[in-house]
């Protein structure tokens, strides 16, 4: 219904430290986005200081990709494609993904099991896989926000890219494995089947009448997938309207008589589906939709139910909204002749010129840190660029993130940290602690060593890996370490796309011998590789690192100097 191994070759003399930036020379510089840190998962989140607790990676990832990700920027202007739009094209994708929905035995919505389905004639269309096509090649699939999140935040996206309201979005949807049920509605349909259609989708009538309208605001009919829908050959997508923007165009055309929605006055009566649902109700519905303001609001209502309608038992985070007031990075790790080099970041939405921001941080010992806490000013900062979307959601803010390197003893280590903002102004500082708790270090005993890692070239394909050494407290004798690596990127030439999870040993690192009480151990990722997850056996004992984000050091390697 809606529109729309490196042996063979050899390495390049130069490598990379995943630390090093080509922005100063000054300090450790940290990347353009921060991974995480040993057993914690993500970024940490802190909104009036009450939020929700770190770490919460979903919600973490979602905030970003909302408020910074490429993802809006791609539909920037409501461009074109196909005789069409992008948008028109995701936000058609959405609604047939989550029409398998059954309101009676919960079953199905939206949970990507749209591209298992696109040989059935309802999900016709040259946009269907190359909306799903688009998906893959952002590289948003993780291991907690999957493709069915991508298809949700592209249907939000593509509403206000092209200037309809903006709808509330949130995450936690679960990727289908398998195709639904086949159940999304047809044009040449009776009303009756069309009403029960959006019945078991969770619509009433006068709901499925509205959200035809705010899905047809968009796109159009291509004639080559429905050539007795479009019948002059000539016409390659008959659209809509005769606006391209996300507005009731649709409507006023409708109830003035002008409309050429083909789905209205085609020439095959059977298939006037738009006909028959807009006016089944007297056109009472339409009516109300004369004003754009009631327009808007009714269509953000139902398009935020829409891609929120998903299976039993799926939880969706709170919407997210507006960004939070702080957002704190989990650090990088380094271990260096008996201490660690620490750092991470803490982007402030509303800067201050005159404040001073200083990271302080308990130690394991209890006797290396005054009460008070050990403590570092920041080392420097840099602009936050919100995305086109981030823009509309939170017009004129300029963000700035703050950055700390610490040199911590190795001994005495780190228990928490947390972050005090001094407006000198004579004010209390503000305090940024996860809620009083502090940002938990939880182990020091495996982690990703970002110092000792280095991206590195192949040729004479010039193929890029990243060479990622793992330090684990442990003798090589009593230690074994494995990684698990998540690349989403498919290379599939069609649908589905599906994400690559291999699981590896790491092998011991003959580059950096064993120092203190630690023991390095390495192997080679891809550059799509975008998450690892460590595991190390010391003893009899395990631990942990989970999701470690390795998404932005490709950028980070090929920018540096």
């Amino acid at each position: 219904m809606f529109a729309g191994c490196i042996t063979p070759w050899e390495r390049i003399n130069t490598t990379f430290p995943l630390l090093t930036s080509h922005k100063s020379s000054s300090h450790m510089a940290m990347p353009l986005f921060r991974p995480l840190l040993i057993a914690s998962t993500f970024a940490s989140y802190v909104h009036s200081f009450s939020t929700f607790q770190w770490p919460n990676p979903l919600l973490s990832y979602a905030d970003k990709q909302v408020f910074e990700g490429i993802l809006s920027g791609f539909l920037n202007g409501c461009p074109a494609r196909d005789d069409t739009t992008i948008a028109a094209q995701w936000l058609r994708i959405a609604y047939h993904d989550m029409a398998t929905h059954d309101i009676d035995n919960g079953a199905g919505g939206l949970d990507a099991s749209i591209q298992y389905e696109l040989d059935r004639p309802q999900n016709i269309g040259l946009g269907q896989a190359e909306s799903l096509a688009d998906f893959n090649g952002f590289q948003l699939v993780t291991p907690f926000f999957g493709l069915a999140d991508t298809i949700a935040l592209g249907a939000v996206a593509s509403v206000a890219a092209c200037g309809g309201p903006l709808v509330p979005y949130s995450a936690g949807r679960v990727d289908a494995t398998v195709p639904g049920p086949a159940t999304v509605p047809e044009p040449q349909q009776p009303l009756a089947s069309h009403i029960e259609s959006f019945r078991q989708q969770g619509f009433n009538q006068t709901e499925m009448i509205a959200l035809v309208a705010c899905g047809h605001t968009l796109g159009g009919v291509r004639q080559v997938d429905f050539p007795l829908i479009v019948t002059d050959d000539a016409i390659d997508v008959d659209t809509f309207d005769t606006t391209p923007a996300f507005d009731n165009t649709i409507v006023s055309q409708y109830l003035q008589n002008t409309t050429q929605d083909v789905l209205v006055v085609g020439p095959n009566v059977t298939t006037q589906s738009d006909f028959r649902i807009f006016s089944s109700d007297g056109n009472v519905t339409m009516q109300g939709l004369l004003s754009p303001d009631t327009f808007a609001a009714t269509c953000a209502d139902l398009i935020q139910r829409m891609v929120n309608t998903v299976p039993n038992g799926v939880n969706l985070t709170d919407p997210i909204a507006e960004p939070f007031d702080y957002v704190v990075s989990e650090p990088y790790f380094s271990y260096q002749n008996g201490t660690f080099i620490v750092s991470t970041s803490l982007r402030v939405l509303t800067p201050n010129a005159s404040s001073t921001i200083t990271m302080l941080w308990a130690d394991q010992e209890g006797s290396c840190c005054p009460s008070t806490g050990c403590s570092i000013q920041s080392s420097s900062s840099e602009p936050v660029f919100f995305s086109p979307m981030g823009q509309l959601l939170a017009p004129g803010l300029t963000p700035e993130t703050y950055l700390f390197n610490a040199t911590i003893n190795a001994t005495c280590s780190i228990s928490n940290f947390w972050f005090e903002i001094n407006d000198n102004d004579g004010s209390e500082p503000t305090v940024v602690d996860n809620g009083g708790g502090g940002f938990v270090i939880e182990q020091d005993s495996l982690f990703v060593d970002t110092l000792r890692s280095e991206g590195i070239i192949l040729l004479p394909s010039f193929d890029a890996l990243f060479r990622i050494v793992v330090a684990v407290r442990g003798d090589a004798a009593s230690t074994t370490a494995s990684m698990t690596i998540f690349d989403p990127f498919s290379t599939a030439s069609a649908p589905p796309f599906l994400p690559t999870i291999t699981t590896t040993d790491l092998q011991i690192d003959g580059s950096n011998p064993p120092e203190g009480d630690f023991t390095f151990f390495t192997a080679n990722v891809t550059s799509t590789t975008t998450y690892l997850d460590l595991t190390a056996n010391v003893d009899g004992v395990s631990y942990t690192q989970e999701n470690f984000d390795l998404s932005s050091l490709f950028l980070h390697f090929v920018t540096s100097d």
